[in-house]
């Protein structure tokens, strides 16, 4: 993984840390933790979104998006998006997240607080979305790159 990449990742982990917010890491990110082989994009996290003011100052430098609601085809959403030192990270909010359905028919409410497991990322104690429901949310997605993280996760449970 590039060095911006766990750079950012240390940085985020520890404003959470100082002001005890509660995250979780979903996405390409979880699915790497996982076991999945294809490039990463950006770091996404989930927050309660009552936390959002309290990181505020720490991040608005970085702010390229919002905080602000955020809805598109697939995700609605209250959504900050930064980029720190060229990495991305996307930071949602997790009492209101929905995503659609693969058909695009129905809105699916998320369960962003449920279970993470408690990983280790370079010396970086990180709490990653519980495996099940990464695959299950990801197979609501589109792309190749969703089914090779499918993949990942359902080796990494087969042998855990």
């Amino acid at each position: 993984m590039e060095e911006k990449t766990i750079n950012a990742l240390r940085w985020i982990i520890e404003i959470f840390n100082k002001y005890n917010v509660p995250y979780r890491i979903g996405g390409g990110f979880a699915a790497k933790m996982y076991g999945s082989p294809r490039p990463l994009n950006d770091i996404d996290f989930g927050i309660p979104e009552k936390y959002f003011s309290v990181i505020l100052p720490e991040i608005s430098k970085y702010i390229t998006y919002g905080p602000k609601r955020y809805k598109d085809a697939k995700w609605d959403c209250e959504l900050i998006t930064l980029n720190y030192q060229n990495q991305e990270i996307d930071i949602s909010g997790t009492e209101t997240i929905k995503m659609s359905n693969k058909e695009r028919t129905k809105w699916i409410p998320l369960d962003e607080s449920s279970d993470t497991l408690d990983m280790k990322f370079k010396g970086i104690d990180i709490k990653v979305m519980d495996p099940v429901e990464l695959m299950e949310y990801k197979k609501e997605l589109d792309g190749d790159h969703q089914l090779i993280d499918i993949r990942a996760v359902e080796d990494y449970l087969a042998s855990h």
